[in-house]
């Protein structure tokens, strides 16, 4: 299978090459060879920006975004509006994924300017990098109610010469509400000025921090959680309308609050959401894994690339769905995407690639949709036929564009009972044939592959696949994530600790930011975890301590970006979730665990003047602080501690650990090993009873009598 970035083949390839061909990421490339004189961010661009008077365009998107590619097409391939660029800008290039810091610092930008945010991000600023108007996706031509990209180049070009003295003031007014909002943590309206173009729109005014900080709270994430619930649409699973992402983080707070307090209503909304997902045409039901949301309320409709953090964080709250309720219709989505990222997403290298474009050779879903005669022409059977189509909605007409969209729209009973066979040879019969549908796809054109592996979503998927290890006991999931986890460690950080952004061709990118390593830690704080082995535990241990080093905020968190890193207009401090959680979220949540793990209090304390700010726009705005909402239910809940004294590998442990681990424990802390040989402090005064494998139980800082019986373990702990 063709797993080239997208973009190969690119027509315009003869041109001579930009500045963008020395660079590794995938999506610079792709534009390497357009007739725009782009520059990659860095100091040749800005020099080049202050040297000439010029005004930057500046441009930040990623490989797999469709709407980036429909601008390329359109205007950054186009002779005319890249000879406007040329004239008049100075025109610079950006992965987001490779600099998620100058991504938040000008999402922010856009969102004050605009009232909204995406990419492609396409922002004006001044030669000292202060924006003054900016937008997303410009049109080739005036549609949409928009303005063309070359109208608005034009119009940024004659105010920079004819108006300088607004824009200078317009680009110190946002600069100080960006310094404003960020000092208050993401919080806060910031005041923009009179629309220097006549074509922005305001963004609404928000409520302005809490001045002080109330403690931590539990009943703080009762009421997000009753929010949650009664926002949510029952009838189509999902919150809010059209387009749909799935909210892993907010779903994997519902499974844990229906984990903590028996919440019927918490799980119901989580098992709603999951299973019209796993229905959904968002899930890819031959090749596994998830498509990047739904344009529709339905989850029929999905814009159709694939994250490798989508897929993650989707891997995992399935898995947490099927260890609370036993249900194995939960257990095969999490397997079939983890299987998906094995398969597809797997680099050369063992680490874990971005993503999977919604393109195949310019045609948006073109590889994953299917005609009647297409389905019926591979199966060969009219019997197998039926029955596929009559489970996901195969019909002549098709659900979209004439072609069929692949949805579960009928369950394994129902099919039984109308075609009259077993439910389990329905079962059967539709493997096989997705097994057949499958093969034929394998044989199409393949949609493009990001192969940068980001150090932040490799964390995510390791910590899928580690937490994968124990609870599904399949081999293959240990050998992906112990090789991940190797290559993350020998790829992705240097010697003296420091984590890269990102590793492509032999080659490291980029200096990691708070996310990295918060997410890294958090995937090897799994694998010592579900294998005991504390190498991983040490790993992930020093990776935090560069977040306390480096990383602090004096008010309280973490900043996004290192003390040493690159100086931009304002030192992003993010705390609201995206499409991937909040680093300080997740950071938080990694130093709670370890806390619990070796007794360390400052990582508590850490972790708890972090999450103490969150609690007013956690209860109020429960989606986009789900990650935080987690860390705080943590913090806030009793954690049970299980240390057993026991060679891993040794019969009587695995049967004292398996009763440790049974179910959904989010709330418990199980490690096992040697105390001679250990370095934990959980283990440390152990000893075995009577010579045998001995597990103690603690709970609220006291700890029970050892015992030796996995019988008496689980009364124990009940």
């Amino acid at each position: 299978m063709d797993h080239t970035a997208s973009g190969a083949g690119n027509p315009h390839e003869h041109r001579q090459a930009n500045r963008l061909f020395a660079e590794t990421s995938p999506y610079l490339l792709q534009h390497a060879h357009n007739p725009v004189d782009w520059f990659p961010w860095g100091p040749e661009a800005l020099a080049r920006a202050a040297g000439e008077d010029r005004p930057i365009f500046l441009s930040i998107g990623y490989s797999a975004c469709h709407w980036c590619h429909v601008m390329e097409r359109e205007s950054f391939e186009d002779e005319a509006t890249a000879a406007a660029l040329n004239a008049d800008f100075v025109s610079i290039k950006v992965d987001r994924e490779e600099r998620p810091d100058l991504d938040a610092v000008y999402m922010a930008a856009v969102q004050a300017i605009t009232g909204g945010g995406g990419w492609p991000m396409s922002l004006f600023l001044t030669p000292d990098g202060r924006p003054f108007h900016g937008g997303t996706y410009f049109p080739a031509e005036p549609r949409y109610g928009m303005p063309s990209f070359r109208q608005t180049l034009a119009a940024v070009a004659r105010t920079w010469r004819e108006r300088r003295e607004d824009v200078e003031s317009a680009a110190s007014l946002l600069a100080e509400g960006l310094r404003r909002q960020n000092g208050a943590g993401g919080a806060g309206a910031i005041d923009v000025g009179p629309s220097l173009l006549d074509a922005d729109a305001k963004a609404p005014a928000a409520d302005p921090a809490a001045a002080q900080h109330p403690p931590l709270d539990a009943g703080t994430v009762e009421l997000a959680v009753s929010h949650l619930i009664a926002e949510f649409d029952f009838g189509h699973g999902g919150w809010g309308g059209a387009p749909r992402f799935p909210q892993p983080a907010t779903l994997e707070l519902l499974v844990r609050r229906a984990r903590a307090k028996s919440d019927p209503a918490a799980l119901a909304t989580a098992v709603r959401a999951l299973d019209v997902m796993a229905g959904g045409g968002i899930r890819d039901h031959l090749g596994g894994g998830f498509h990047r949301y739904a344009t529709d309320t339905n989850w029929l409709v999905p814009h159709f690339e694939k994250m490798l953090y989508d897929n993650a964080q989707l891997a995992l709250v399935y898995l947490h769905a099927y260890q609370l309720t036993g249900e194995l219709r939960f257990r095969e989505v999490a397997e079939t995407t983890l299987d998906y990222m094995a398969a597809e997403m797997t680099t050369p290298d063992g680490l874990f690639a971005s993503s999977q474009d919604a393109d195949t050779d310019g045609v948006e879903g073109a590889t994953y949709v299917w005609t009647a005669e297409e389905v019926a022409e591979v199966l060969a059977d009219p019997g197998a036929t039926a029955l596929f189509a009559a489970a996901y909605g195969v019909t002549a007409a098709g659900n979209w564009e004439d072609r069929t969209i692949l949805s579960r729209v009928a369950s394994d009973a129902e099919l039984a009972a109308r075609f009259k066979v077993p439910a389990e040879a329905v079962a059967t019969r539709l493997a096989r044939s997705g097994e057949l549908l499958q093969t034929r796809r394998l044989g199409r054109p393949q949609p493009g592959r990001d192969d940068k592996a980001v150090t932040a979503w490799n964390g995510m998927a390791l910590t899928a696949f580690a937490e994968a290890i124990p609870v599904l006991g399949r081999d293959g999931d240990r050998r992906v994530a112990e090789r991940a986890a190797d290559a993350a460690l020998n790829l992705l950080r240097n010697p003296d600790g420091r984590l890269a952004r990102s590793f492509r061709l032999g080659r490291a990118s980029g200096l990691g930011g708070l996310e990295d390593y918060a997410a890294l830690a958090g995937g090897l704080l799994a694998m010592f975890e579900a294998t005991f082995g504390e190498r991983w535990l040490v790993a992930a241990h020093g990776l935090i301590d560069v977040v306390l080093t480096r990383f602090t905020d004096p008010a309280g968190g973490w900043f996004d970006t290192a003390d040493d890193a690159e100086r931009l207009l304002v030192r992003p401090h993010e705390i609201q979730d995206g499409a991937t959680p909040s680093g300080g979220a997740t950071a938080a949540a990694v130093m709670l665990r370890l806390a619990e793990l070796t007794g360390e209090s400052h990582l508590r304390a850490a972790a708890e003047r972090a999450i103490a700010p969150i609690g007013e726009f956690g209860s109020r705005y429960p989606r986009a602080f789900a990650a935080w909402l987690a860390a705080l239910d943590f913090a806030v809940t009793p954690i049970t501690q299980v240390a057993i004294v026991g060679e891993p590998d040794d019969p009587e442990t695995r049967a004292l650990v398996a009763v440790a681990r049974a179910g959904f424990q989010p709330y418990r802390i199980v490690v096992a090993g040697d105390p001679s040989t250990s370095g934990l402090d959980l283990l440390q005064s152990r000893f075995r009873l009577d010579g045998r494998a001995t597990a103690f139980v603690c709970r609220d800082f006291a700890c029970r009598r050892p015992v030796v019986e996995p019988v008496a373990l689980a009364a124990e702990l009940a």
